[in-house]
């Protein structure tokens, strides 16, 4: 076996990638086959689309790959059940897990074995190690809003775009909690869960790529599903999750303001009360300029990129609002019990 980090032999690791079947899954396995050795144990892809597409996982695998790929069948019930699928149909003492549009680095399966060395040595008990990432932005201008939260990809802790966890750990807590069905949060939740069982988690010395994917102008409005999935973490970690997860606050309080102010509005005006609603119409109206400001200013401030910003930020706040409420109603409160999972 290949040997890491001051003659360390190198921990045995799978390689663990959820998939919709995007073409830039190729991409990403051909990088893991250039990176050269050690090459992982097995690879195993999720195909995480909808049940109804039973045509084969279109993937291209190298060559130097072929016999280490497993194609295993996700639920389409989002990613942190696919990664429950891919490491549980592994056998390694290490899993890191890849993200199906990123790039691993030069060298990247040497240098993850040197990090997992790294780990196995370490006093701590260390859970996991995470990988660096890049997000590449255009040097011509400046980013546009969506490149620019895409960017925030590259200082977010623990993100399972790169992440390695050794299966022990994984064990111990019960994995992902397959209540989160988007890409958010779910790598927060399972980092605060080991902390409180008392694993630690490192930072590695390998480097991933994340390009920003092609969206449409509306792609800031869905995201605003995130704070249905703030209020679970709330619920599961307390609010003080954001300081210890290293996570930005974000603008929901000044959402929940701009949404009331309008809906406050509409009622002064159903009352016959047009001074009032002139006066609340006023504030939504100062919320929304705000927003748009501020998402518009560092831009690149093209017409398109201002006919986006203007006609998301007056939806923001709404739909922010809209999956926060509804997440407060339907929540049931949930319990950890020793660091391991108990599914309310």
């Amino acid at each position: 076996m290949s040997r890491a980090g001051g003659g360390r032999r190198a921990p045995a690791f799978a390689v663990v990638i959820p998939t919709l079947g995007r073409p830039s899954l190729n991409r990403t396995l051909q990088a893991l086959a250039e990176a050269g050795p050690p090459l992982p144990r097995r690879i195993v892809l999720v195909d995480d689309r909808p049940a109804q597409q039973c045509d084969p996982l279109p993937v291209e695998v190298p060559a130097d790959l072929a016999e280490l790929v497993t194609v295993v069948p996700g639920a389409a019930a989002g990613p942190a059940a696919a990664r429950n699928v891919g490491w549980r149909a592994a056998e390694e003492e290490w899993i890191a897990f890849l993200d199906d549009d990123v790039v691993p680095g030069e060298r990247w399966t040497a240098r993850l074995a040197a990090d997992l060395a790294a780990a196995d040595a370490s006093p701590l008990r260390t859970a996991g190690t995470q990988g660096r990432i890049t997000v590449p932005l255009p040097a011509d201008r400046p980013p546009t809003d969506w490149e620019r939260n895409t960017a925030g990809l590259a200082t977010a802790q623990w993100i399972t775009a790169d992440m390695a966890y050794r299966r022990d750990a994984l064990e111990a807590v019960g994995g992902f909690d397959e209540r989160f069905r988007r890409a958010f949060r779910e790598d927060a939740d399972l980092a605060l869960r080991l902390d409180a069982a008392g694993w630690s988690l490192a930072e590695g010395e390998r480097h991933t790529v994340h390009p920003v994917r092609a969206a449409d102008r509306w792609v800031s409005v869905r995201a605003q599903r995130g704070n249905a999935d703030d209020v679970l973490m709330n619920r599961l970690h307390g609010p003080g999750w954001w300081r210890r997860a290293g996570a930005a606050r974000g603008r929901l309080p000044r959402h929940l303001v701009t949404t009331a102010a309008a809906g406050a509005a509409l009622g002064g005006l159903a009352a016959g009360r047009p001074r009032v609603a002139a006066a609340l119409g006023g504030l939504w109206l100062l919320g929304t300029a705000e927003l748009l400001t501020a998402r518009l200013r560092p831009g690149p401030r093209t017409r398109d990129e201002g006919v986006t910003m203007a006609l998301s930020s007056l939806l923001i706040p709404p739909v922010a609002t809209f999956h926060w409420a509804r997440a407060q109603l339907q929540a049931r409160p949930a319990r950890w019990c020793d660091g391991t999972g108990v599914w309310p």
